[in-house]
């Protein structure tokens, strides 16, 4: 008879912070089935190191995800940057979250992305002025840019593409749009 050691089993946020991953994105992949997980009677999941180490090992070298492009999500709404993040990181994209125009440049600094996904009302600073400061400092074209806005009429589509967005996306947006324009400008 076969003894499990408990030590090779991980609870979901165990797992969740040794793939470096939010609980709601391994929860995700474990109903997608690319991550295998055992559920306990109580409903609660559980999830074997080697399973976690194996997907590692299938995702990329050196113990870190396989990294797929860069994508910067700057929008001052929490709760959509989280939608917008767990569903590009299901599809394999690496998203870094900007509350703001000023966090967003920032978060260029440090790495620049493939994409920026850019919410045009934000308080302090809008998403016009960031596209602007980009397009100053590293040429205009130089990083793709979608532009997502509540406000949707034709002088913001217009504005969009004469001020360099690759697109211009509706709020609420339907998620699987953004997602295809994601995948259109910036292939997984």
């Amino acid at each position: 008879m076969a003894h499990r050691d408990d030590s090779e089993w991980l609870t979901l946020g165990q797992a969740a912070r040794f793939l470096g991953v939010a609980q709601s994105t391994i929860r995700k992949w474990s109903d997608q089935g690319r991550v295998p997980a055992f559920y306990t009677p109580g409903g609660h999941r559980r999830y074997r190191r080697a399973d976690l180490e194996a997907f590692l090992d299938r995702s990329g070298p050196g113990g870190k995800p396989k990294a797929g492009p860069l994508v910067l999500l700057v929008d001052d709404d929490e709760k959509v940057r989280e939608l917008v993040r767990v569903n590009l990181e299901f599809e394999g994209y690496l998203v870094r979250e900007a509350g703001g125009a000023d966090e967003g440049l920032a978060a260029i600094e440090e790495a620049k992305p493939d994409l920026i996904l850019l919410d045009v009302m934000m308080p302090h600073v809008d998403g016009w002025e960031m596209l602007r400061r980009v397009q100053e400092r590293y040429g205009a074209g130089s990083i793709p840019v979608v532009m997502f806005s509540g406000k949707v009429d034709e002088q913001a589509q217009a504005l969009a593409a004469t001020s360099g967005a690759q697109a211009f996306v509706g709020k609420p947006f339907d998620l699987q749009h953004l997602i295809d324009q994601t995948k259109q400008i910036v292939p997984v």
